[in-house]
């Protein structure tokens, strides 16, 4: 601390010393620039009317100044008029404009030259140097430098005296007190050995003290724990003895048992070994039969893989088989209207042979004509009519096959698509037995695969007039359809026989039926779980109640993503 004191006072000290003496240095330099000023006036005309002496007076009164060590006069020519005191040698480049020059030796000049002003002309006559130096700097800053000197010293001095003092009094003498006091300590008394100062402040010497003596009662409990444990330690050397004596005698009984005990082990070895080979057979079977096991699972995991082929293989079945249901229902549908357009095309064409003739052979009448005319237009109605059946039919059957057999995504409205879809089986309600309605908005938009709304109703109605309805007793089929948000809601609901509550909940599952025995594969409501929630990401729930029909509760969004 008392360094880092010390360089501090010298640093700063200099540093102030080092700028008085800047400070001084800069205000001679101005009063050498007011002596230019003053003289250069009368210098000046005494150098242009060529009197020598007056200049020389002039330099030898400046010289006489105190702040002024040297003075040079030179002319234009730079010959000296004047060379008095301390001064440098002539510089071999002639001034401009005012300057001081530094030198190395501690003297520093002030040039200015000398401009006589004659009629409006300047011309330079001559130029003069004043010189100054580091002495009549330091004259003037000499007092103040002893000043800031002494005080320096003076500080530290004081400083150093009153941490000497401190540090005797708060440190050096309580230690050297404590040091004799811890240089007197007795082992077998360190209760005695406590160190004790007198100083009452609580400082770190008095913390060591409290320490210390903590240290020392811990000794002497520990000391009068370790005599305890000695004495201890001696009753169980004897008591250790006597165990001793009992061990050798009990040793000397169980040689005996020992030697029994090892002829004995020599046997259960021999067991052992004869053990040890039966279990190294039978584990030569168990690895054998492992083995078994393992070309068993590998034999089954084939057979399952070959079964989910089967799987697949019947669900592209069960849908070509829906969709050639649909062929064979719409070409008996289709019959009817080209049967009849037929029958109107042919009484059409006898009709025209008959009118040709009676044309050829001029007997045509008028009667005749407008009979002609009456069959020809209601044929052509006929015609008409039955052809446009058949047309929307094929249309119809042609959109819903071609969507069921492709998996493309378009935006279509779902009314106008159900009804195609319905339109397709129609041939399944010639009878007028069964009846099939469908409500919903023509607003909504869905997108999606067509295919798949076209597989799911199929398969919901099939199922009903399959497995739902008696062949004479009349059903009745409602599809609902409505929009709550981005979710579409259909509810499909038939009232015909209902289920069990044991086979509604096997409903979706592969394989079940109701109808083995009448060649049902029990595909059917497996293939509408899957396109639900897989293709339509979407769910799909049933109820029913037997006697009362069953209802399908359907839930998918609008756009598919």
């Amino acid at each position: 601390m008392l360094s880092v004191y010390f360089i501090l006072t010298v640093i700063v000290t200099g540093s102030q010393i080092f700028a008085e003496y800047l400070s001084t240095k800069h205000r001679i330099e101005d009063e050498l620039s007011t002596l230019k000023n003053t003289f250069s006036v009368s210098l000046t005309r005494a150098i242009w009317e060529l009197n020598t002496p007056q200049a020389l007076s002039i330099a030898e009164g400046l010289v006489q100044l105190p702040i002024v060590e040297g003075v040079q006069v030179r002319d234009e020519t730079g010959e000296y008029i004047a060379n008095l005191g301390n001064t440098k040698e002539k510089l071999t480049t002639s001034l401009k404009n005012d300057e001081i020059q530094e030198h190395r030796d501690g003297l520093f000049g002030y040039s200015f030259p000398l401009v006589f002003q004659f009629s409006g002309n300047r011309t330079q006559v001559g130029e003069v140097t004043l010189y100054s130096s580091f002495d009549v700097v330091f004259s003037r800053i000499e007092v103040g430098v002893f000043f800031l000197i002494g005080n320096a010293i003076i500080k530290t001095a004081f400083l150093v005296f009153l941490f000497m003092l401190a540090f005797r009094s708060l440190l050096s003498k309580p230690l050297v007190e404590m040091t004799t006091q811890m240089g007197a300590f007795d082992a077998d008394h360190p209760q005695q050995s406590k160190i004790v100062i007198l100083d009452e402040d609580d400082n770190e010497l008095q913390q060591l003290r409290r320490s210390y003596n903590q240290v020392l009662d811990n000794l002497a409990r520990s000391q009068n724990k370790l005599q305890g444990t000695q004495k201890e330690l001696e009753q169980a050397y004897q008591q250790l003895d006597k165990q001793n004596t009992q061990l050798e005698q009990e040793v000397l009984k169980k040689t005996h048992s020992l030697s029994q005990m090892m002829h004995n082990l020599e046997q259960q070895k021999d067991e052992l070994i004869a053990s040890q080979r039966q279990l190294r057979k039978e584990n030569d079977q168990r690895k054998r039969a492992e083995q078994e096991l393992l070309k068993r699972n590998a034999e089954l995991n084939n057979s399952i893989e070959v079964l989910n082929q089967t799987k697949d293989q019947l669900v592209e079945s069960e849908r070509m088989a829906s969709l050639g249901g649909l062929v064979a229902g719409i070409t008996h549908e289709v019959n009817t209207p080209l049967g009849t357009s037929l029958t109107a095309t042919s009484v059409l064409q006898d009709n025209i042979k008959q009118l040709q003739q009676q044309y050829e052979n001029k007997t045509i009448t008028h009667s005749q004509m407008q009979l002609f005319l009456n069959n020809a237009s209601q044929s052509a109605n006929l015609l008409q009519s039955n052809l446009q059946r058949a047309s929307s039919l094929i249309a119809s059957f042609k959109q819903v096959s071609v969507d069921q057999t492709s998996e493309a995504e378009r935006t279509f409205s779902l009314n106008t698509y159900l009804e195609e879809i319905v339109q397709t089986l129609a041939p399944y309600f010639t009878s007028n037995v069964h009846k099939i309605t469908v409500s919903c908005p023509p607003d909504i938009f869905v997108r999606c695969a067509p295919g798949v709304i076209a597989q799911l109703l199929t398969n919901m109605v099939i199922n009903s007039l399959t497995h739902g309805f008696e062949a004479d007793k009349p059903g009745q089929i409602t599809v609902s359809v409505k929009l709550n948000g981005s979710q579409l809601y259909m509810v499909y609901q038939d009232d015909g026989k209902g289920l069990a509550a044991s086979d509604l909940a096997q409903i979706f599952n592969a394989f079940f039926t109701t109808r083995r025995d009448s060649g049902g594969s029990g595909l059917g409501t497996h293939i509408m779980y899957n396109l639900v929630t897989q293709s339509l990401n979407g769910t799909i729930s049933a109820a029913s109640v037997p006697g009362e029909g069953l209802r399908y509760d359907i839930k998918f969004p609008q756009y598919q993503l």
